[in-house]
């Protein structure tokens, strides 16, 4: 496995989202099906692993941290806070609060959830646009200065609070959203990370599917969060379909799949991006790892930049709900 620079840690050029695992796509794996793939990941020479406090309210933690454990010393453990799960009458609903006192409270838990005495990279999930950035990441590092924490990140962020916030503290990750068809990062924060030695980890770099095997956007679970993506309607995703075609092509003529052009793509965009796809099939996650290994030529990164891009996807990234809670900047319309 190809390897890349983390702030202190040099980690295996693509690593794994746990999310998937627990969280988000509708109907989870079997804990047996998700300790089997995280078992795999280690053998194929994975050694960054990202989950949440977010992730199944909890559950993704407690599957992740006894598998991983053995292995503590040599992978680096990802997780975040800021974003939880939280108790109300009529059941546990997502909250976004960046207080201090919460995101202590999330780190704390997710350290016992995890069964570790620290977190590697500890990232703040949102912005809460209700407390000032310095706050959340002031709480952040004082986590780091009692031992509970290694290094800082944040998630979801534009390039201006990415420098307030590491005016504070050294940032040492931010984490976006990065593939051929959401290209957000590179208005401004791509720069920016460059710019100050913060790696870019970049989640959905397979485009949540679409540049997967997701052909059929009519069958989502009910719990299945793209169905208030904008992108997946049918509609948008028949169009967006369409522009795959060419990509598809070259998946053919190299003999690879389309979500293997997808991750070298991004490994090929800069030496600080590292892609961490999710998965729940053991065959795809050996495919997508596998994709550290491929050469893309400078004819083949134009075609696959031409074909799928902000100019060509039809929806946006989120709905207007979500879309408010983010700070990453946006193209104009």
């Amino acid at each position: 496995m190809q390897q890349r620079p983390l702030g202190p840690f040099t980690v295996s050029a693509i690593g794994l989202g746990c999310m998937n695992l627990s969280h988000a796509y509708g109907q989870p794996p079997s804990p047996e099906a998700g300790r089997e793939l995280l078992a795999r990941a280690l053998d194929l020479g994975c050694t960054l692993f990202d989950t949440a406090a977010l992730y199944g309210f909890g559950a993704n933690e407690e599957l992740v941290g006894p598998v991983l454990k053995p292995h503590r010393s040599k992978i680096t453990l990802c997780s975040k806070g800021g974003m939880a799960g939280v108790q109300f009458p009529d059941g546990v609903k997502r909250v976004i609060d960046g207080r201090p006192e919460a995101i202590r409270r999330n780190c704390e838990d997710s350290l016992r959830r995890l069964g570790t005495d620290v977190i590697d990279l500890y990232y703040l999930h949102r912005w809460d646009k209700q407390v000032p950035i310095e706050e959340s990441v002031g709480e952040m590092s004082r986590l780091v200065a009692e031992g509970k924490v290694r290094t800082l990140g944040l998630s979801e962020v534009s390039a201006a609070t990415l420098r307030r916030a590491h005016a504070v503290h050294p940032i040492t990750a931010l984490q976006t959203e990065y593939s051929l068809w959401t290209r957000n990062p590179e208005i401004a924060v791509l720069d920016a990370c460059r710019e100050l030695g913060v790696a870019f980890v970049a989640f959905s770099p397979v485009a949540r599917g679409f540049l997967g095997t997701l052909s059929d956007v009519s069958g989502f679970d009910a719990k299945d969060i793209r169905r208030s993506m904008p992108r997946f309607t049918p509609g948008h995703y028949a169009a967006n379909r369409a522009l795959l075609a060419p990509v598809q092509a070259l998946a053919d003529a190299r003999g690879v799949t389309v979500a293997q052009l997808a991750l070298a793509w991004l490994l090929h965009r800069g030496e600080h991006i590292i892609p961490i796809p999710g998965t729940t099939s053991v065959a795809h996650l050996e495919d997508n790892l596998a994709a550290a290994d491929l050469a893309l030529s400078a004819d083949e990164m134009a075609l696959l930049d031409g074909a799928i891009n902000q100019r060509s996807v039809q929806g946006t990234r989120y709905n207007s709900t979500t879309q408010a809670e983010i700070d990453t900047e946006e193209f104009s319309a």
